[in-house]
């Protein structure tokens, strides 16, 4: 109950977020969709909101979790959080080095709405092998010279700066740097299976200059911070998923309650009530531990293993719920004018993005002694 009520007296929070999402979002996404970008307009617009700010400025990771379930139980997606919210990994590293340069120049901008900003770690032959980048960087004078490439980087077709992983000393996690990159690389678009507002770029660097002041944080110390970052991030990502489910499962029973088979609602039909039972239980039990999870990092506390788990029950619960969604929809549920057919695309990265499921289980699995 504690847990609960902490998110419950956020209920302004929550209010500011409705209406925004009612009036910035939902009239606006299946354009944003189909362009496959949101307009750098709706940063400018959320930040005047004040949602940029949260988790920075103002508010804490409780707040973060807030505004992303309401943007998504409104209307909004986890496509347009990504997309929107960006800044959300672009700028911690930055936020907490404590260089006022930097955060003058690129963090404050970001959560103003005048800069978009990426992270770019992954990469063609890394993946999740954070320890094993290649894309290297060396120091000649005042200057980093950057080679290499990265992949699957969220707004790295709109950023204007992208915080950077780059090896700079010996192989392995301990020779890695974050590095902000400005210009000077190229960019490819990428088309996925969803989220389709949210664009997706492959970065390449070819004697790419950059300042040494971009630095963030220590040379060579780059590691420990992505993988502090990536708590929050996973834990985000969980909050997503089940958020994900509720809409779904929402849709679904306005569905089932209006559509008529053979003289009565879907939903007096017992096969159909039962299913829909058995989502709100998954979502509810993804929900609770996901929260519970999320107060404790909040507070500090070491929670590695329980992250892992909490980003692998709601993305698991998340990707059997919006497979119901779609089936108690029938047809409709395959179109595209229909929500829950983007929900179903989107649901899918969940499991992927921020660490892949398996490397979730394999970390737990290592940090309980079994691995």
């Amino acid at each position: 109950m504690i847990t609960k009520d902490l998110f419950d007296e956020r209920g302004e929070l929550r209010q500011l977020v409705r209406d925004f999402t009612r009036k910035e979002i939902v009239p606006h996404i299946a354009e944003w969709e189909n362009r496959g970008e949101v307009p750098r307009e709706l940063h400018e617009k959320a930040a005047e909101a004040g949602l940029l700010a949260i988790g920075f400025e103002d508010g804490d990771l409780l707040d973060s979790v807030v505004l992303t379930e309401e943007i998504i139980q409104c209307g909004g997606s986890s496509g347009l959080i990504a997309a929107l919210f960006t800044h959300g990994i672009a700028i911690p590293h930055i936020w907490q080095s404590g260089n006022e340069d930097l955060v003058e120049r690129f963090a404050k901008p970001a959560i103003r709405g005048e800069k978009i900003g990426s992270l770019a770690v992954t990469e063609p032959g890394a993946g999740s092998d954070v320890a094993n980048i290649r894309t290297r960087a060396v120091r000649e004078g005042d200057h980093y010279v950057v080679n290499g490439t990265k992949t699957f980087i969220t707004s790295g077709c709109r950023a204007d700066f992208v915080t950077t992983a780059v090896r700079t000393g010996e192989p392995g996690y301990q020779g890695i740097s974050l590095l902000v990159v400005e210009d000077g690389f190229t960019r490819r678009r990428l088309d996925k299976m969803g989220w389709h507002c949210s664009d997706t770029a492959e970065l390449h660097f070819d004697d790419v200059r950059v300042p040494v002041r971009n630095l963030v944080g220590a040379e060579n110390a780059g590691f420990a911070q992505i993988m502090r970052q990536f708590q929050v991030e996973r834990v985000t990502m969980a909050v997503e998923a089940y958020a994900t489910a509720q809409r779904a499962l929402d849709l679904t029973v306005e569905w089932t309650r209006n559509r008529e088979t053979f003289g009565k609602p879907l939903i007096k039909r017992q096969v159909v009530a039962h299913r829909l039972a058995e989502m709100a239980q998954k979502i509810d039990l993804a929900r609770t531990y996901t929260r519970e999870v999320a107060v404790r990092v909040s507070r500090g506390e070491d929670m590695i293993t329980e992250v892992c788990f909490a980003k692998n029950a709601a993305v698991q619960a998340c990707g059997e719920v919006v497979d119901a969604a779609v089936q108690l929809h029938g047809g409709m549920g395959y179109m595209r004018e229909s929500e829950v057919e983007r929900h179903y695309r989107d649901a899918r990265i969940l499991g992927i993005g921020g660490g892949a499921s398996e490397v979730m289980t394999e970390l737990a699995a290592r940090r309980l002694g079994f691995a």
